[in-house]
């Protein structure tokens, strides 16, 4: 299996920047995992112990609201990474998450994960790198769903 999941790897601009060789030890410590629709693949405020990047599918990120309930939040679909809450303690999610499609995942242990990437910085340094990327990305479709929900200032 783990060559499939190297193939998965390998083609995902996603991770372009890192080697062959750091490709081949996420694989070492990842599956490939298939989810139907409505399954919860974690809880907001539970431990942090995973994290997918989804090959095909959709996955919404929510958040409880206060009298409102669970509200979607973000969508993450084909190339994009889901959960980064793993990489700082406590590792606990800051959100939740359910499949809206059927979906098809590379799962990675983030516990194994950290020890990757602490035991050889240049891995590291270039999942920091990722991450960065994948949460500005994410801050800035959010800025853009609340102009959309809540108007442009500079036209009131």
């Amino acid at each position: 299996m783990t060559s499939a999941i190297m193939t998965d790897l390998d083609g995902l601009p996603l991770l372009a920047a890192l080697s062959h060789t750091h490709r081949a030890a996420l694989a070492g410590i990842a599956k490939r995992e298939d989810y139907n629709p409505g399954t919860r693949l974690f809880e907001q405020g539970t431990p942090a112990n995973l994290c997918w990047i989804v090959l095909k599918g959709c996955v919404v990120i929510d958040s409880d609201a206060p009298d409102h309930g669970r509200m979607a939040v973000q969508s993450i679909g084909p190339g994009e990474l889901l959960g980064w809450s793993w990489l700082l303690p406590p590792y606990r999610w800051h959100f939740g998450a359910t499949v809206v499609s059927p979906t098809t995942a590379v799962v990675i242990d983030a516990s194994e994960l950290r020890k990757l990437a602490d035991a050889d910085p240049a891995l590291g340094y270039r999942l920091a790198l990722i991450l960065i990327d994948a949460l500005l990305n994410r801050l800035q479709a959010t800025r853009t769903r609340l102009l959309d929900l809540h108007g442009h200032p500079e036209s009131h």
